[in-house]
């Protein structure tokens, strides 16, 4: 290949290239500002710390009567590693009672249980709460009892996030 024919490639490279990646990188911030892709997800920024916000929300989960199922944390993972991130986790709440009755009107409903409530550390230290109600969660199975199921969690997964994002 001539040289001229090589810088001629090279140019149209990067005749191409540089708006692409100049219009990803204004796409990019935009797209991490984006809170979820559920219309329905539940967001609350609250005045606690990160720490704080898991442990009052482990005593709300409690205090309403339900389950703390599992905790997973991107954060605690990391600084195992020797890399810290911003703190997040996700608490996995349910109880067996509404487990048992979930399953007995569908058992592919069984993919959606426990449900979600995820702590996230903002950038000025404070920790926001996000979930989805039961009801947007179960939506999709068109059951009438998955329906009614999660029109009794719904309340109790607000009072839980309301509980522990209150000062």
């Amino acid at each position: 290949m001539s040289d001229a024919l090589v810088h001629h490639a090279w140019f149209m490279i990067k005749l191409i290239a540089l708006p692409v990646v100049a219009a990803l990188a204004t796409i990019a911030p935009a797209q991490a500002q984006l809170a979820f892709p559920f219309a329905d997800a539940q967001s609350v920024k609250t005045a606690h710390a990160f720490p704080a916000l898991v442990t009052r929300l482990e005593a709300a989960i409690t205090a309403h009567g339900m389950g703390l199922v599992a905790r997973a944390s991107a954060s605690v993972g990391a600084a195992g590693r020797g890399v810290v991130i911003p703190g997040n986790a996700v608490l996995m709440v349910f109880r067996n009672d509404f487990a048992v009755r979930m399953l007995a009107a569908s058992v592919p409903a069984g993919l959606e249980a426990p449900i979600r409530f995820y702590v996230t550390e903002n950038a000025d230290k404070t920790a926001s709460l996000s979930w989805r109600p039961p009801s947007a969660v179960f939506a999709p199975y068109r059951n009438a009892d998955i329906d009614a199921l999660a029109r009794e969690l719904d309340p109790i997964f607000a009072a839980i996030a309301r509980d522990a994002a209150g000062s």
